[in-house]
């Protein structure tokens, strides 16, 4: 009798969706990222590891559709089904009763670059992974025409 062939453990690992970060971002980005070295290293490894898989893209030819510092996003949390909407946003302009979410958060991470439909892992700062999905991006000066 022959033993069943099973399928090699790596091609079961699922990888990390592709990314797009705004050109005119990258600099104060990767500054953000160096700053927190000290004091939150885990982050910055995080942030560093993103931006050194992204894809970077003249402002011109940034897609509406991808998660940008600026970007408003909806995403669905699989586990709840709960929808969920913010902006992206530098520390500074951070203001979680707003909605604007820090990129230097776990989920700011998690979210930068994302395009509309990706799914991504989260890990919650109670260590649960989470997987959630981006429902909708639009860009500053889209969300300002449809609310107009």
């Amino acid at each position: 009798m022959t033993p069943l062939k099973t399928e090699p453990a790596k091609k079961r690992r699922i990888r990390d969706p592709k990314i797009v970060i705004d050109a005119r971002h990258l600099d104060h980005i990767e500054a953000l990222a160096e700053g927190a070295m000290q004091r939150n290293p885990t982050m910055a490894d995080r942030l560093l590891h993103e931006i050194g898989r992204a894809r970077v893209a003249p402002s011109k030819k940034m897609p509406k559709t991808v998660v940008s510092i600026g970007s408003i996003v909806t995403y669905r949390d699989e586990t709840t089904g709960q929808e969920r909407t913010v902006q992206l946003v530098y520390p500074e302009d951070a203001d979680i009763a707003r909605q604007r979410v820090s990129l230097m958060t776990p989920i700011g991470v998690a979210l930068l670059g994302l395009a509309e439909g990706a799914a991504f892992y989260w890990d919650t700062r109670d260590d649960q992974r989470r997987t959630l999905t981006v429902i909708r991006v639009e860009q500053p000066a889209d969300a300002e025409q449809s609310a107009g």
